[in-house]
């Protein structure tokens, strides 16, 4: 690899990547923004993924972020010569994440078992729907199926009695991309006990299930059920337990956030609204009275927002030191001069597009920070470094795996 000096605070750590769509990827970009050394092995028409969103003369400017600080590799899984390649990169890594269906890497011939021949003490972490265990094991899954099972998918619609429609979707893959984020700290996690000093250089496996992963975001909602048996309910753009909170319009059709929802704020708010009465009322005079009374206090607070352009409503709400915010857009994002100014929002120079925008690395680590190395690579464009550079192989043996179509 070309660029292997000092990239973040797990520069020197390798981890193969056996894993397609969102959950895994995601996990293991995490760990190659911090300097990770990640080799993806993708099937040779490449991760289903690279076709998702719009594609520029077939190239998709989506997976200029979710590839990237990876080494991407072509590798038919399903031929018999590929498992020795597989053993070899193994045998070199210190953990591998897959989110193949429970199971699927078995009947490969690339279970756990087989895949400690290779290395001992080898970190691997699975994610899956359901988990690797129980009654739901087999059953199909992807982020949109574990975010309904979790609860979230209840817990994203609009209030009960307000729409119609299909309970709302959050906007993103975000049940694949928490269950990434803990396949990614479980790793951690697994290595700090096995190469830590005095740690037991034993292997470790991680189970991560979409359903579980989103289930565990979920705040009180379990807790409240087997206290109380109260089943928590959406609550559109507002928060059940705080007021007021929640999105208004303002005169130039834009929506503005706003969070008064302590006493010195909500004070503070009602003066700004000129109704410095408000606190006194006793419909709002303290939280739960502000949370029993909210769609009434909504429609005051809604009434003073439409008179002003977002802007100039924002000022005013900043002047007063309260929480708010106009609802952003990508546009809002790209211009926004917090991010820019703390590099999370950046242009990335990307062969196949000149640039492309990127959010930056997370967590932002100050003495020993990560970064964008590259950008999502094209299929296979490791596949000679990869398999003579860290392999040994001759370029006659890598030229027998593509004639016989293993990579």
């Amino acid at each position: 690899m070309d660029d292997m000096k000092r990239a973040g605070p797990l520069t020197g750590l390798r981890v193969l990547e056996i894993g397609h769509f969102i959950a895994a990827p995601f996990g293991t970009r995490l760990l190659g923004d911090l300097g990770a050394d990640v080799i993806k092995i993708e099937p040779p028409g490449g991760d289903p993924v690279r076709q998702w969103g719009t594609h520029i003369d077939g190239n998709s400017p989506w997976w200029s972020q979710h590839g990237r600080n990876k080494r991407c590799m072509t590798l038919n899984l399903k031929h018999p010569k590929a498992k020795d390649v597989v053993l070899g990169l193994v045998a070199k890594s210190d953990a591998v994440v897959e989110n193949f269906r429970p199971g699927q890497l078995a009947r490969l011939g690339l279970g756990p078992e087989v895949l400690r021949e290779a290395r001992a003490d080898l970190v691997i972490a699975h994610v899956s729907g359901y988990g690797q265990d129980g009654p739901y094991r087999d059953k199909a899954a992807f982020g949109v199926i574990g975010e309904s099972v979790g609860g979230l998918r209840h817990l994203s619609d609009h209030a009960p009695g307000m729409s119609n429609l299909p309970p709302v979707r959050v906007g993103v893959s975000i049940g694949d991309s928490i269950a990434g984020l803990y396949a990614a700290f479980g790793v951690m996690a697994a290595l700090w006990q096995r190469d830590r000093q005095g740690g037991d250089a034993r292997a470790r496996s991680i189970d991560v299930a979409l359903s579980e992963s989103v289930l565990s975001m979920m705040e009180g909602m379990l807790p409240e059920y087997g206290v109380l048996g109260e089943i928590k309910q959406p609550t559109g753009s507002r928060i059940a337990t705080a007021a007021p909170t929640s999105g208004y319009l303002a005169k130039d059709r834009k929506w503005v956030l706003i969070a008064g929802n302590s006493d010195p704020l909500f004070t503070r708010l009602s003066r700004v609204m000129g109704q410095s009465a408000l606190p006194q009322d006793p419909r709002f005079q303290d939280n739960r009275s502000r949370v029993a009374n909210v769609e009434a206090l909504d429609a005051i607070i809604g009434d003073w927002t439409v008179q002003y352009d977002a802007d100039a409503l924002l000022d005013i709400l900043a002047d007063a030191d309260i929480p708010s915010s106009l609802v952003y857009t990508a546009e809002n994002i790209a211009k926004d001069p917090q991010y820019r100014h703390r590099n999370m929002v950046q242009d990335v120079e990307d062969p196949l597009f000149g640039k492309v925008m990127q959010a930056g690395v997370v967590p932002g680590i100050l003495e020993d920070p990560g970064r964008v190395r590259w950008p999502g690579p094209k299929i296979g464009a490791h596949n000679e470094e990869v398999l003579s550079g860290l392999l040994g192989m001759t370029a006659a043996e890598i030229q027998d795996l593509r004639e016989h179509e293993v990579i």
